[in-house]
């Protein structure tokens, strides 16, 4: 009998969430059969998944005509809609989060995109989510923003578990980890304890490769042996996965630093590297190239549904994401001799990534005003 792969990602020490969230999932017993033969750790939601769910189905018609005749606002809806979906999750997740003594078994929920670039309101809606779920085992998602990174230092000092979202970049990452770790310091000095709040980094992986692909292949239709040509032709398709390898040498080095271990002596949990954006845009590569490669201890990947089963059918799982990382320093390095500059790359998918919530918010914001009236 095969083996599921699956499984053998949780033994090789990284954990599986799911980047999907339905109210019938839920009702069904799908997810508890996710949990329980598949190992399932977590699961991650946004306005996106938010809108397909609500608006691509009749799962929420009667709560919305229910709440429409208690003369609730469009907002109000939408936020008790999945507030309720996020504690249903987070009910069936909990003996994990038990059995793993708070390590896993959470359920993320999003402020919303349009706060983005509001630190002050951020936090605010981060609050007030946080007591609306009323769950241990819940992170609030905001976005990695310049905005968002002091309301990660004070969500953390509060004691609110926070995904942060939407990070590109590895000079963003250093900051948002510095911001948790004000963060930690500011309930040191508080006298709380450190052990009761946990935070995720989300580095997105898929997208990078979508704006960075099509600048190599501009490159790639020269001579192959021309030097540049040859390059662009070895680095395509490379820059997420080496960006997230350099991601994870710098976690671990942070971690590692005697700044970080007045924090562990005080039982502090360290802030885990979650893979994000994971489901495969181009048909030419593998449609789990975003799980085989960044297998490795003390990290998770959240999976869509599609990519979940597909690893399950085909997945080889093995410890790669600490292997050939001067390979991953030289395609970065490639990068830059070859005039493309990463930073700005991750600047404008910041921006992008923001938008792409937004959009999918106001798309629902407008169902919402609809549906459920026939």
């Amino acid at each position: 009998m095969k083996t599921n792969p699956l499984l053998k990602l949780h033994s090789l020490g990284q954990s599986i969430w799911l980047d999907f969230i339905r109210r019938e999932m839920l009702d069904s017993g799908e997810l508890e059969d996710l949990i329980r033969n598949d190992a399932l750790r977590g699961v991650t939601s946004n306005p996106a998944i938010f809108e397909k769910a609500i608006d691509g189905s009749t799962d929420y018609d009667d709560a919305i005509r229910t709440l429409r005749q208690e003369n609730k606002s469009v907002a109000e809806i939408y936020e008790v809609l999945i507030v309720e979906d996020v504690q249903h999750a987070a009910d069936l997740l909990a003996p994990v989060y038990q059995e793993t003594n708070g390590r896993d078994g959470f359920v993320s929920i999003e402020v919303s995109p349009h706060l983005a670039y509001d630190t002050s309101g951020t936090i605010a809606e981060a609050k007030r989510l946080w007591l609306a779920v009323d769950r241990h085992n819940v992170m609030i998602k905001v976005p990695g923003t310049q905005e968002g990174l002091p309301a990660i230092t004070q969500l953390i000092s509060e004691g609110i578990n926070v995904n942060v979202t939407l990070l590109f970049g590895l000079p963003r990452y250093r900051q948002v980890f510095a911001a948790y770790m004000d963060g930690l310091k500011e309930r040191v000095d508080a006298g709380r304890p450190l052990n009761t709040v946990v935070s995720v980094a989300s580095f997105f992986l898929s997208r990078i490769d979508v704006l960075v692909d099509p600048m190599l292949e501009k490159l790639m239709q020269g001579d192959n042996r021309n030097p540049t040509t040859a390059l662009a032709v070895r680095l395509h398709g490379q820059t997420a996965i080496a960006s997230a390898k350099k991601a994870y040498q710098i976690c671990q080095k942070m971690i590692g630093s005697e700044h970080f271990s007045q924090f562990e002596e005080k039982r502090g949990n360290t802030q885990r590297l979650l893979w994000a954006s994971t489901s495969t845009k181009n048909p030419d590569y593998s449609d789990v190239k975003y799980v085989e490669a960044l297998i490795g201890p003390d990290t998770i990947n959240t999976l869509p549904l599609d990519t979940l089963n597909a690893y399950r059918d085909h997945g080889h799982p093995a410890r790669r994401l600490d292997v050939d990382v001067d390979e991953a320093t030289a395609v970065l390095d490639g990068l830059a001799e070859l005039g493309i500059d990463l930073d700005e790359v991750t600047e404008q998918l910041e921006k992008e990534g923001v938008q792409k919530f937004i959009k999918p918010y106001d798309r629902l914001m407008d169902t919402l005003k609809t549906k459920g009236l026939e």
